[in-house]
């Protein structure tokens, strides 16, 4: 069995939501500084792809709300944003009044079958106990031909590889030391390192419930979108 540490990239889910309750109040400052702000881009590009207007979308381990928020923006319906730390939800409320923020696990949606037309994931399925249960669920609550968008980080293969692994693997470990819940960017570095490449995410996506599935990288490989259409 795979060791459950911080440095591992492996923490139960309890230990999980505990260490987004602590980082809640400099996530969004940590997201700018650790993609350069592009992380904005990568989310308007990720609704562009998969939110029509009018949609009914899901946005799940949703954080602080940004992808939920963007959602709303670019003219979907009804915006549902999930997520397990409440820390996190209370920033994601100040940001929008009119999406629904609830509390929940990706494992286990409270929401019925065929539920959405929009599922979406940004910078938050690398972080679930079980992979594939998480894709099943999000399959379970998209209606037939509704369609999934999962924004997550990933490790280049090109040139930016040293880069990568320098800013990831020592900058920000140190850079996380100095502010509240600092173990989370260890956690981060290692969590990546054990995630499934583009590659095997998009066979997975197919396994569980999707077609049509194909992926996009950006910035030279550092992070990956997946979408896909229930089948």
């Amino acid at each position: 069995m795979a060791e459950v540490t911080v440095e591992s990239g492996r923490l139960p889910a309890e230990g999980v939501r505990r260490m987004f309750d602590r980082i809640a109040p400099v996530y969004d400052l940590m997201n700018r500084v650790m993609t350069a702000g592009l992380d904005r881009r990568w989310r308007r590009t990720t609704v562009r792809h998969v939110v029509r207007p009018g949609d009914r979308v899901l946005d799940a381990c949703c954080g602080t709300g940004d992808l939920a928020v963007e959602a709303r923006r670019q003219g979907a319906g009804e915006v549902t944003g999930l997520d397990f730390s409440e820390r996190m939800l209370e920033r994601a409320r100040r940001k929008d009044p009119g999406v629904e923020w609830v509390r929940g696990d990706l494992l286990a949606l409270p929401f019925e079958d065929a539920s959405f037309d929009v599922a979406t994931v940004g910078f938050g399925v690398r972080n679930v106990e079980d992979l594939e249960a998480a894709l099943r669920e999000l399959r379970r609550v998209l209606r037939p031909g509704g369609r999934l968008g999962i924004l997550e980080i990933t490790t280049p293969r090109g040139a930016l590889a040293p880069f990568y692994r320098l800013w990831f693997d020592s900058v920000i470990p140190r850079l996380g030391r100095l502010l509240p819940g600092g173990a989370a960017y260890t956690y981060l570095p290692a969590s990546v390192r054990r995630f499934p490449a583009p590659e095997e995410l998009a066979a997975l996506l197919g396994e569980d419930g999707f077609g049509k599935v194909r992926f996009r990288c950006f910035a030279g490989g550092i992070v990956a979108l997946h979408v896909g259409e229930a089948r």
